[in-house]
């Protein structure tokens, strides 16, 4: 962001009160969210204090509340001794243990449900098996799963006995598994012979298997579980199926009592720069954060089915999948495969089949759909809807509308969330019975969020319309404790900016009249593909490696599905290909990264240029580089430019 003003140049005026039938049995009401805002700016650790006795189940609880002597690593309630399974299911089964926890549905169209007390069971089973392979509190296990039920069983599991989990999406690449699996020196991994994603099977075991040919000496065992049935090759002093594992064990597993502060899970985000950071959540104040923004966002009742479209891969499926619904003792949906296979009407056919009422999903989900028309939701019975939400990234208006109008049939409200993996649960949201909403807004902080935008000086920005760095300005208890292993980054990524004073979100964001905070994209050089957060460094990193490529600098470009499509300068060894060889380049190049990275990483458009746009001292000119992908004119200041003459080769102009 440079040192000019940012202004908000989008002008939407229409605005939606919550529909009368929502308001009347909404759980948070106008009085009793001024309570809660009001409790928080008059006592703010006594608020999180007093809900976190509420919602928690303790075997200890807690005297302690805030600790700032180390700030900002703070810590939360660390005195206290809790187990999150125990929170998400045994208190649960304690009440209704015949509720049904999951509905699942897979591709190709296999349904299961478990209740409560079938998915303790099931986690049981597996707590005891990983014990037996000798998993201790604190070991690390990666999980690399699909969208299966024995996701969260693993997830679970491994919180019951105190082990670190740590998801790896199933669309990574070996080497990006590899990557996480090192920087976590895990023990375990939890994996599948496959999944079935757009017809076709991921082969998950196999990726597995190329992942540790290198190092990964720290792993000692992989659990497979047997999804697809193709055939896969197993390694006899490593590798042992899942049923196998399970079979015999003991359908009761003492929940293990862990501290506040032990670590529930390492997630891993891409960063600007190449190294993926490892986001640390702690377990107490995590799950209080996942388990009230289920209550307070997507306004939980008791015969709710809640559809969060979210892999568990991601942030979104670990609050809003595997932990906070749960822990509301909500019934969820979960779905393994593509939104459109075989067709565009599959998420509303299962909106249909299995009477979903809350629909949380991204908005690049909203606008692939958008574009196959209404005629295709129109041929489903969504009656059942009662709220929508939108996660991810900002949102734009006209699927706003779109989402509003053709899904919600103009009756149910609609949530759009700001937050990040490293917040752990929503931060800033409409209340759906309570809040007026603006398409494209995500509105204000919840309760006992203290958020602001402020200048390049840390000054707290009061004109309504101009933007600027989005903060919060005290600790919440949800927030990332460390990165693992390297807590000087975790300084550095996040506090340094203003001197520690804030946690930075890396955001650029602007507040109107009414207070509402409008989210204007991101500061870093972070690209937001298809609400994934993937760092240009990690895929410059990727290109450089190919033995063709000497430089590469990576920059963001609107598209109209994903949002934000990944656009490649590359500087190759040799001479500038052109033509047909260009081309071939190119989609060696493509294939090359999604080897790396995996497909989410894959550039959509590659340029080669004799040069990149550097300054005197050799600092890449990325703006300039963002301005030329979107084919703006240049109007910032070029002489500063090592060689002008490359401008016309990176427009593509020779």
């Amino acid at each position: 962001m440079s040192q000019n003003k940012i202004e908000s140049i989008l002008n939407e005026t229409r605005r939606f009160e919550p529909p009368e039938r929502f308001v009347s049995n909404s759980q948070l009401t106008i009085q009793s969210l001024a309570r809660l805002k009001q409790k928080a700016l008059d006592d703010y650790e006594k608020f999180w204090a007093d809900l976190a006795h509420q919602e928690i189940h303790w075997f200890t609880p807690f005297t302690e509340i805030l600790d700032e002597s180390q700030a900002p690593n703070y810590t939360w309630f660390a005195d206290g001794k809790l187990n999150a399974s125990y929170n998400c299911l045994d208190v649960n089964v304690n009440k209704n243990p015949g509720k049904i926890a999951i509905i699942f549905e897979g591709e190709n169209g296999d349904v299961r449900t478990l209740t409560y007390a079938d998915l303790l069971i099931e986690v049981c089973r597996l707590s005891n098996g990983l014990l037996s392979l000798g998993v201790k509190p604190l070991d690390r296990v990666i999980i690399y799963m699909p969208m299966v039920p024995e996701a969260i069983i693993a997830m679970q599991a491994c919180a019951r006995i105190g082990a670190v989990h740590s998801v790896v999406f199933g669309g990574f690449s070996a080497k990006a598994m590899r990557d996480r699996i090192e920087d976590a020196e895990a023990s375990l991994v939890i994996t599948a012979d496959g999944g079935y994603r757009g017809g076709q099977v991921i082969p998950l075991k196999e990726s597995t298997d190329k992942a540790l040919q290198e190092n990964c000496a720290s792993v000692k065992h992989v659990v497979v579980l047997r999804r697809t049935k193709h055939k896969i090759p197993m390694r006899q002093d490593r590798d042992i199926w899942w049923h196998e594992l399970v079979d015999g064990q003991n359908e009761t597993c003492e929940a293990t009592p862990v501290s506040s502060e032990h670590p529930l899970f390492i997630l891993y985000t891409s960063g600007s720069t190449g190294k993926p950071k490892g986001i640390q959540h702690s377990t107490a104040g995590y799950l209080l954060g996942a388990k009230l923004t289920n209550k307070w966002v997507f306004d939980l009742a008791q015969d709710d089915i809640f559809w969060c479209t979210a892999d568990v891969g991601w942030i979104t499926g670990h609050s809003y999948v595997a932990y906070g619904p749960l822990a509301a003792g909500t019934t969820i949906m979960i779905y393994e495969g593509a939104p459109t296979y075989p067709d565009g009407g599959r998420f509303w056919e299962i909106c249909q089949r299995h009477k979903i009422s809350i629909f949380y999903t991204a908005p690049t989900a909203i606008r692939a759909l958008m574009r196959l028309g209404d005629a295709l939701p129109n041929k489903y019975d969504l009656s059942r809807l009662r709220l929508l939400g939108t996660v991810g990234e900002p949102i734009n208006p006209e699927a706003w509308m779109w989402y509003h109008k053709t899904i919600g049939k103009e009756k149910c409200p609609i949530v759009d969330t700001w937050w990040q993996t490293e917040t752990g649960a929503i931060m800033i949201s409409p209340i759906p019975g309570v809040t007026t909403t603006k398409p494209g807004s995500c509105t204000q902080p919840l309760p006992g969020i203290m958020m602001d935008i402020v200048d390049e000086e840390g000054l707290p920005i009061t004109d309504p319309g101009q933007g600027g760095y989005l903060v919060v300005t005290k600790p919440w208890p949800s927030m990332l404790r460390t990165i693992w292993g390297d807590n000087q980054r975790y300084l550095d990524t996040y506090w340094e900016r203003f001197g520690q004073q804030y946690y930075v979100a890396g955001d650029s964001a602007n507040r109107d009249a009414d207070g509402y905070f409008w989210i204007m994209g991101r500061i870093d050089d972070v690209l937001n593909v298809s609400g994934h957060r993937l760092g240009t460094m990690e895929v410059e990193s990727a290109l450089v490696a190919h033995p063709d490529v000497a430089e590469a600098a990576v920059v963001g470009k609107p598209h109209e599905i994903k949002g934000e499509g990944i656009f490649a300068y590359v500087v190759p060894k040799g001479t500038r290909p052109e033509g047909k060889h260009a081309e071939e380049m190119t989609a060696n190049l493509r294939d090359w990264v999604a080897e790396q990275l995996g497909p989410i990483a894959k550039p959509d458009e590659i340029r080669f240029t004799d040069n990149l746009p550097k300054t005197r001292s050799g600092k890449i000119m990325r703006r300039l580089l963002r301005s030329l992908a979107k084919g703006e004119e240049i109007t910032q200041d070029t002489s500063t430019l090592e060689d002008e003459s490359i401008l016309d080769q990176l427009r593509g102009d020779s």
